[in-house]
């Protein structure tokens, strides 16, 4: 290849570049792109077309051959292919000694001088496909305007009449983290906002539908434009079921490697293991200790289908139903933590095995996720991994500290390790309110590049449009983190989206993430959205037992009670102070960027607090159900009530628009329960006083 570089290089030295035109009122250049070019990087130079004429009214066509270009041409390609070498060679001597051989990186600048047609160019030049794709992204972000979340943030690029520079040049070289990607977990609002997606059959009461195409495009777009370069698709994917193949296949057209759920190896789950089995007339229980040889034939099918696809990164493993310990699904599994360790490093040397038979790539890439009891079994030295197996440590969730092997493990020499982190995390949140900031998320990863620990970072991101705040910032931390600076993050991302309201609004923000009341023991933030909302959930459930029946369950002493109520409020207090000022805000505002302060704030800050003064007014409620005041129990369920109202007018601002039905799917979250448990309560109390307790 360096031969043909330097042949390419010596037919036409090129002056030093001047003004490029991309589009104007009268025209718009072309835009490059040779068919040996994967459709990820194809599909970028469309993004780019597209992107042009959304601003300027003019899109550029997108060209297979040097005839067909105009005289300004975007000349895009990678320099790991000998054809589209040999094409930037021409151009630009330097690029592809200066690209060869690298990892995601890119380099792109304008050059004058004709080539064929071509008399300025403005090169889009990758050490590799993805470099070239990423490098396409980053000019359009930079000097096209176009924020990479432009879709879940409600902000579409201002119109401008010409896109024009005397000089561009911009470059990256190889990222830090070598994978970087989110895992669409607990996706219950992603699967449900549009309908369309197909079915899926699984014994599990929180999906009942497949993400929709149109929705599950707009994902991995957003993924690409920010940098990351893989995905696992959703929670508990099937490939045996056509449509939750095709999200893995819509992925890998994105050019995103693509991964699986830490519960499914090989891609199967306890779910898809009981179907499997079903189908083939069989009832098989889930016992790798009893049926390893249905285990095997299981795992050989699904690691041949997903193969079909490019870039698997495979998941290796043994976890139990519905994202518990095996032994919880399994009770043959030894008990002690040494015969554990044994069993589930069997397992993984096992599909270590069928993927070294299946995928035919020299090194096939592979992780071990250490989640919950991963983690402890590592820690104390009884896992065993494959050479070359990515060790993936785990936050304690969400995100506010990474587990004891991380920090106690010694690394083996060679061996890849990665970050598993919460971004999201559905059970204590957060989940429909974000909770983590760039700050702490920067700080958590700032000790895997200090430990070496940069293989992989694949982020827990929900429903995605929640924390488009905290996925900007780690796209950018991930990928450069030398150069991330939080503060002047956060400063810099309210400037660009709120200008002269941006340092009230980040205040708002800033006061936000350091609301959540701290643990006294551990140190860990706790009173995120789904701690709140499941305490109450228990909390009135035990109140409508005692106040329909008077009898007294077990209850908890009036000390218990006024101690949580009392971090409670000191959380409702915090957050009630995050919202002050958010309101002049909104009024210093106007179009896309008030209607993005109002969901990505607004909306989630009222949803906060009204879970807070919900679980608040329960507290005082119970207390007065165990004091037998009547009076007092009615105006702490009235005032649950108007709590309830304050969650859902949250919900119905960012349900405008586009967004209508975005809450159709909450079925984690549940919100509805808990409404209904109000409501009862509120309903009982005004019908009849409360009985006396014995």
């Amino acid at each position: 290849m360096r031969a043909l570089v330097a042949a390419a290089a010596a037919l036409l030295p090129l002056a030093a570049a001047h003004a490029f035109e991309l589009a104007s009122p009268e025209r718009a250049a072309t835009i490059l792109v040779l068919p040996s070019e994967p459709e990820c990087v194809r599909l970028a130079a469309h993004d780019l077309a597209s992107d042009t004429e959304k601003i300027s009214g003019r899109r550029p066509a997108v060209v297979a051959s040097l005839d067909q270009c105009s005289a300004d041409c975007v000349v895009v390609g990678s320099v790991s292919r000998t054809e589209s070498a040999a094409l930037l060679a021409r151009f630009s001597p330097k690029l592809a000694p200066a690209l060869e051989g690298k990892w995601e990186a890119w380099r792109v600048e304008t050059v004058a001088g004709r080539v064929g047609p071509i008399e300025r160019a403005l090169v889009i030049a990758g050490s590799d496909a993805r470099g070239a794709m990423f490098a396409l992204y980053a000019l359009i972000e930079r000097h096209l305007g176009v924020d990479p979340l432009y879709f879940w943030a409600d902000r579409p690029p201002p119109r401008r009449e010409r896109l024009a520079w005397d000089s561009v040049r911009l470059a990256a070289d190889e990222p830090t983290f070598r994978y970087r990607g989110w895992f669409l977990n607990d996706e219950d609002l992603l699967c449900e906002w549009h309908l369309d997606g197909g079915r899926r059959d699984i014994a599990y009461p929180y999906y009942a539908h497949v993400t929709s195409p149109k929705v599950s495009a707009r994902v991995f777009e957003a993924m690409v434009r920010l940098g990351f370069n893989i995905v696992i698709p959703a929670s508990f994917v099937d490939i045996r079921n056509p449509a939750e193949e095709r999200l893995v296949a819509d992925a890998a057209r994105r050019g995103l490697f693509v991964s699986q759920h830490h519960i499914e190896p090989l891609g199967v789950s306890g779910y898809g293991f009981a179907n499997y089995w079903r189908d083939k007339g069989r009832t098989v229980p889930f016992s790798f200790v009893r049926h390893r040889k249905e285990f095997e034939a299981i795992w050989r099918d699904y690691a041949a289908r997903w193969a079909r696809h490019p870039n698997v990164v495979w998941q290796l493993g043994l976890r139990g139903i519905a994202d518990r310990p095996v032994w919880a699904s399994d009770p043959s599994v030894p008990k002690s933590p040494a015969e554990r360790g044994k069993l589930i490093s069997e397992a993984i040397a096992l599909q270590w095995q069928i993927v070294r038979s299946i995928d035919r790539r020299p090194n096939p890439p592979a992780t071990a996720t250490l989640w919950m009891e991963g983690s402890a079994l590592h820690q104390e030295g009884h896992l065993s991994f494959p050479p070359g197996v990515t060790v993936v440590f785990a936050d304690n969730s969400p995100g506010w500290q990474l587990q004891a092997d991380f920090h106690q493990v010694a690394r083996e020499p060679g061996r890849p390790y990665g970050i598993y982190y919460h971004m999201a995390l559905w059970g204590s949140g957060p989940h429909l309110v974000q909770g983590v900031s760039p700050a702490r998320a920067h700080g958590i990863f700032k000790l895997a590049v200090e430990r070496g620990s940069t293989a992989y970072a694949i982020l827990n991101v929900a429903n995605v449009r929640e924390f488009a705040l905290g996925l900007d910032a780690a796209s950018r931390f991930l990928r450069d983190f030398a150069s991330f600076r939080p503060d002047a993050f956060l400063s810099q991302w309210c400037q660009a989206r709120f200008s002269e309201a941006a340092p009230a609004a980040e205040q708002c923000y800033r006061r936000l993430f350091e609301s959540y009341v701290a643990d006294p023991r551990t140190g860990r933030r706790r009173m995120l959205d789904g701690e709140l909302l499941h305490a109450g959930v228990r909390f009135y459930g035990r109140m409508l037992t005692v106040a329909k029946q008077g009898t007294k369950p077990p209850w908890q002493k009036p000390e218990q009670i006024r101690k949580l109520l009392a971090r409670v409020q000191t959380q409702r207090a915090a957050i009630e102070k995050a919202g002050e000022g958010a309101q002049s805000v909104v009024e210093r505002l106007d179009g896309h960027a008030r209607t993005f302060f109002q969901t990505n704030f607004v909306a989630q800050q009222r949803i906060l607090l009204g879970l807070a003064r919900w679980l608040e007014s329960g507290l005082l409620a119970g207390l007065a159900l165990q004091d037998d005041d009547g009076g007092e129990f009615l105006a702490r369920l009235t005032a649950a009530d108007e709590a309830v109202r304050l969650i859902r007018s949250g919900q119905a601002l960012a349900s405008r628009g586009k967004w209508e039905h975005w809450y159709r799917g909450d079925r984690k979250m549940n919100l509805g329960f808990a409404e209904m448990l109000t409501k009862q309560l509120l309903s009982d109390a005004r019908k009849r006083p409360v009985k006396s307790l014995p």
